[in-house]
């Protein structure tokens, strides 16, 4: 981490469309003790807020000035066109941009789709914002060609969309100073990644035993630490006594099996004792 000092709380910026809603749930879940506050800023503003310390990090649409931020993508956006309910446009459920070749396409000024030619026919003015280009659809005067997420965010009951299979897309990332990576934007990366509480990519790691504790667990932890000496003498004098016990038993045994053994030969032995005895001269 580079950030030699933590603010009392994490500021976050994000762009119209973005739901930041449940990495705040969150955020304020695991970290109650650091309020995380919230500005909207309009694209184009995002870098120049997050380089000019107004915010912590930013939720922002793609491209960002890499030289100077960094940033995670998290997403990418669905287009849609933005049209009257009663447009032709509605019989089919995804259209393609050759299908709006004939309408009047709105460019608002804060576009986030970058368009390397525009669709359609151009309007006589661009209009300033998203939100003047959608009153204007509403008037019947074209169709406005955004994100999924900005078409709901100004949803009007007159209105509808419309997917765009082949228009450009508009990504959604995480960005932060390349120069301000600290402990909170850890966080809230481990957030937006869904990282677990415990998880081992944390900032935190478990502290190290101290030595006493360290030994005594390295002594529990093995089979047999620590009875292994104890263990030894019992089994030296069990092996003793059981040699001795098991010595007598078995000589008992053995002596009782080598007498009956011998018992029969040598009554076989008196049996032809005639044969043995010595003769008389």
């Amino acid at each position: 981490m580079t950030g030699s000092e933590e603010s009392p709380s994490f500021r976050l910026a994000y762009v119209p469309g973005v739901t930041p809603d449940k990495w705040v749930r969150i955020w304020n879940e695991r970290l109650p003790g650091v309020p995380l506050s919230l500005t909207q800023v309009a694209p184009a503003e995002a870098g120049g807020v997050l380089l000019g310390g107004d915010a912590d990090a930013g939720l922002v649409r793609l491209p960002v000035d890499r030289s100077a931020l960094s940033a995670i993508p998290l997403y990418t956006e669905t287009t849609v066109v933005v049209i009257p309910k009663d447009h032709l446009v509605t019989a089919a459920d995804e259209v393609a941009v050759e299908d709006l070749a004939d309408e009047i396409v709105l460019h608002p000024l804060d576009d986030v789709l970058g368009w390397e030619r525009l669709p359609g026919w151009p309007a006589l003015e661009r209009p300033a914002t998203t939100a003047d280009a959608v009153e204007l659809v509403a008037a019947g005067i074209g169709v406005l060609l955004v994100p999924l997420s900005l078409a709901r965010l100004h949803h009007r009951k007159d209105l509808t969309y419309r997917t765009v299979t082949d228009a450009p897309e508009s990504g959604v990332a995480l960005a932060w100073p390349e120069d301000a990576h600290t402990d909170r934007v850890e966080d809230f990366i481990g957030i937006v990644r869904g990282r677990t509480v415990n998880s081992t990519r944390g900032r935190q790691p478990a502290p190290a035993p101290a030595k006493g504790e360290r030994t005594e667990s390295a002594a529990r932890g093995r089979p047999g630490a620590g009875k292994q000496t104890g263990g030894a003498r019992r089994g030296t004098v069990g092996n003793g006594k059981s040699g001795a016990k098991g010595g007598t038993r078995s000589a008992a045994k053995g002596g009782s099996r080598g007498n009956a053994r011998s018992g029969g030969k040598s009554g076989g032995s008196k049996g032809g004792g005639g044969r043995g005895k010595p003769r008389r001269g």
